[in-house]
């Protein structure tokens, strides 16, 4: 090496872009006698893979924490000292071993920061660990002590796919004392695991350095490897995200070990391309009930886990705009509207409308819903705003807000009065759903009695009146009858804000491809929704029955008119994509399908957008 900084400095600039670029990847750090450290196989196994390492020292402040996960793209748990048992509840056993304090707190509020954020993590020995404990899970404070496990992957083996509870202790020696870069034991991994994918083994050889290792999994992961003696040798997640820990060390085991640092460099790489796309690409999710949870007090400026939808759950998904729906449910013959709202609820949090709530109408509930948006809107005013229009929308982006658009959820909200289309256009609804789960006044739902034959007389002059307010005519939850009524009295596109596919999942309330077929022919757009009984019939819906069901509606209409309404807080949740912070998972879904930038865009939003501008641009 010539000891001339210049003709080093020479080779940086000699062309053009200095460098490619490459994911940041966060590695945590022991603390040892009061110094940070790490051992130099994890960084360079990191530099390897092409990913460019930052040590993370252990430090628990906030503001730390959150300014330093802001700059990663994946993240790396190292191994170490013990975590202390009292961050599971649990008392210390007599064989626990040397704990270490000053990473627990960090490194567990760091994991599930970064969880939240779905930022992709592999955890090592003290890191699967820590994955555990952070999110559900428990370890054995120390292996050869006789403990109860409850394991679903043991249980398909030893009982025809039931889950099983045994009483179980290690029997290996997990703590070698020969070379760190020598395997000692061998480790079984499952079929249709990420590891089975990385080494296309059933079986491999791997290094063992520890005396703890994980008792329960929780409900976030599967166990995927396990040492002959049982002892779970690694775990991932069960929610299709990019998140897996391993109990051995494979920063010692070279080119072998070096396979999951190399996976993790690429999920930490396309988990910034996805960033970027968002911060590109206008997001919006047309439909969700979170506005139902207002009488509970909930409170949008918190991680509020009563809700699907808040700043903070919205900020983590990179999700840019929401419709939130003021839901009346349609009351039955003999009900009353009112006994279909907890009005105590509202009197309990807004004691200034008491007079009012006794007297609670459907369009004086649809307006205190939309009062309270506005409420919450000027509470946070620099970070969130009510859009009413496309230009709106894209305003917020520019200046970095969030957006929130208004929706009725039951033309009930009109009170069989034309003029409060007008009224709530000037409240700045932007559509309307003309029914839900009962006919009403203006036409039959997919779930009535038939009540008009489709829409009705008055529900025809709702429709022309929508028309020329500009206002969406939206037929999730309308017949059939209904929705080819609608399409034709409607001079304007309709839309099915949330709605799925009849032929996967054959329920009234999903359109069949004819109605598909009809609805994109007069420019419509259907959005795919995440409640689990549109999505499947029988079984667990995941993330995946979602893409299914949006792919199918592609087939059959094109990509011009598909999107995504996810019915959140109205009992629309799936694994995989259970709120809002985990939005940004269905672009990463997307993108490995190999869906362009501008398809992406289309489906988060830009389809509905041209059918809103359409609609908006008689006013």
């Amino acid at each position: 090496m010539k000891y001339d900084l210049q003709s080093q400095l020479d080779k940086v600039y000699a062309t053009y872009p200095e460098a490619k670029r490459q994911p940041i990847i966060g590695i945590t750090t022991n603390f040892t006698e009061g110094d940070a450290t790490l051992r130099d196989v994890y960084y360079k196994q990191i530099v390897k893979a092409g990913g460019t390492p930052v040590l993370i020292p252990p430090v628990a402040d906030k503001e730390v924490l959150v300014n330093t996960l802001t700059h990663l793209d994946g993240l790396l748990l190292t191994g170490g000292g013990d975590i202390n048992p009292l961050w599971m509840g649990e008392e210390p056993s007599t064989h626990l071993h040397n704990i270490n304090a000053e990473r627990d707190l960090a490194e567990l509020m760091l994991t599930r920061l970064a969880f939240n954020r779905q930022i992709p993590i592999l955890g090592i020995c003290r890191g699967i660990q820590t994955l555990a404990v952070a999110l559900g899970g428990t370890v054995q404070q120390d292996i050869y002590e006789d403990y109860l496990r409850t394991d679903e992957a043991v249980g398909k083996k030893l009982s025809k796919d039931k889950v099983v509870t045994t009483l179980h202790s290690a029997t290996l020696k997990h703590s070698q004392d020969a070379d760190r870069g020598e395997a000692t034991h061998s480790v079984t991994l499952e079929k249709g695991s990420i590891l089975r994918a990385l080494y296309k083994e059933e079986r491999i050889f791997v290094n063992s350095f520890h005396h703890q290792a994980v008792k329960t999994a929780g409900d976030r992961f599967r166990t995927t490897a396990f040492s002959p003696d049982g002892v779970i040798e690694a775990i991932e997640s069960r929610e299709f995200k990019s998140v897996m820990g391993v109990q051995w060390h494979p920063e010692w085991m070279g080119d072998e070990g070096g396979k999951l640092f190399g996976w993790l460099a690429t999920q930490a790489n396309n988990f910034y391309i996805a960033k970027q796309l968002h911060q590109r690409v206008l997001t919006l999710d047309t439909h969700c009930d979170t506005p139902m949870f207002f009488p509970q007090g909930v409170r949008f400026d918190q991680r509020d886990p009563r809700i699907l939808y808040d700043l903070h759950k919205m900020t983590e998904g990179r999700q840019d705009a929401v419709t939130m729906a003021a839901y009346l449910p349609q009351p039955k013959i003999g009900e009353t509207f009112s006994s279909k709202i907890d009005v105590a609820g509202l009197k309990r949090f807004n004691p200034d409308l008491i007079e009012t709530l006794d007297h609670l109408t459907p369009a004086v509930y649809a307006d205190l819903i939309f009062n309270k948006l506005e409420e919450i809107v000027k509470q946070n005013q620099r970070y969130i705003s009510i859009a009413r229009t496309p230009s709106d929308l894209y305003e917020d982006k520019r200046k970095g807000r969030k957006s929130i658009m208004f929706a009725i959820e039951n033309g009930l909200a009109l009170e069989h009065k034309l003029e409060n289309v007008k009224h709530f256009a000037q409240r700045g609804v932007v559509y309307i759903t003309l029914c839900h789960n009962g006919d009403n006044d203006i036409c039959d739902s997919a779930r009535g009695c038939n009540t008009h034959g489709g829409v009705s007389k008055f529900g025809a002059e709702v429709i022309k009146e929508m028309n020329r307010n500009g206002i969406m005519v939206d037929l999730s939850h309308g017949g059939e009858k209904s929705f080819y009524d609608a399409l034709d009295i409607s001079t304007q596109p309709i839309v099915c804000s949330h709605s799925n596919s009849k032929v996967l999942c054959d329920v009234p309330r999903n359109l069949t491809d004819d109605q598909m077929r009809a609805l994109a022919k007069k420019g419509g757009v259907a959005h795919i929704t995440l409640y689990h009984g549109f999505l499947k019939k029988e079984g667990e819906a995941t993330v995946m029955d979602a893409i299914a069901h949006l792919e199918h509606a592609i087939e059959v209409m094109g990509i011009d008119h598909v999107g995504v309404g996810t019915d959140f807080d109205g009992d629309g949740t799936v694994r995989g994509m259970a709120d809002a912070s985990e939005m940004i998972n269905f672009t990463l879904h997307l993108l490995r399908r190999k869906y362009s930038e501008r398809d992406i865009e289309k489906i988060w939003g830009g389809n509905w957008l041209r059918v809103m501008a359409k609609v908006q641009s008689v006013r």
